[in-house]
């Protein structure tokens, strides 16, 4: 890093993509630098408490990636994780977001969340990590995805759940063991069955 502590702060956030204030607090750099270069045209802010460079490259995952910079230990689920995988025509107008039981919630979002709440290997397991502007971004793989939407059909329909399935199986034809692996885990294997093999 370089020895001025504004130069060490723009380091941070480049490394980051998209800093909170406390993120400073590793590195023993003072937050009102944010504002500070905020103030000066050399970070902009994303949303309250969120800063980056002026440069930085919104994607179409930024909902994904700015969440993820609040909510570090939640892991992106249901729609939102679909969407991401390209297993639905769905557009969700919310972020989708497991958390354990009793995890934190963090306020002053900007964008509207939909909390599932989840424990033991129903939320611990299937979860990849993807770089999106930046950000560390926890996203439930397509096959736990697709076996969360049969668990969670009520919150997201059975249509959904269906068509995600559909999709899976077309695109992931090899890859059938690992949908009933998480079948199993959230107990809906026997709740699949039969779309499943409608589907054969």
């Amino acid at each position: 890093m370089s020895d001025s502590p504004i130069d060490q702060v723009l380091d941070v956030v480049r490394q980051h993509g998209i800093l909170r204030p406390r993120d400073l607090d590793r590195y023993s750099l003072p937050r009102q630098y944010l504002h500070r270069l905020y103030r000066r045209g050399e970070l902009v802010r994303l949303a309250r408490g969120l800063y980056a460079l002026p440069n930085h490259d919104l994607t179409e995952h930024h909902d994904l990636a700015e969440t993820s910079t609040r909510m570090p230990h939640g892991v992106i689920c249901l729609l939102s994780a679909l969407r991401f995988h390209n297993l639905t025509t769905q557009l969700p107008r919310e972020v989708w977001i497991a958390i354990e039981q009793k995890a934190w919630r963090p306020t002053g979002l900007t964008i509207p969340l939909r909390l599932v709440y989840m424990s033991g290997q129903a939320f611990e397991t299937g979860i990849e990590t993807h770089e999106v502007e930046g950000v560390a971004v926890r996203v439930y793989n397509a096959a736990k995805t697709v076996a969360d939407c049969f668990k969670f059909r009520n919150k997201v329909g059975l249509d959904v759940a269906t068509e995600a399935l559909r999709d899976y199986r077309r695109r992931h034809r090899q890859r059938l063991d690992d949908l009933w692996r998480y079948a199993k885990i959230d107990r809906v294997d026997r709740v699949m069955r039969p779309y499943l093999d409608m589907l054969s």
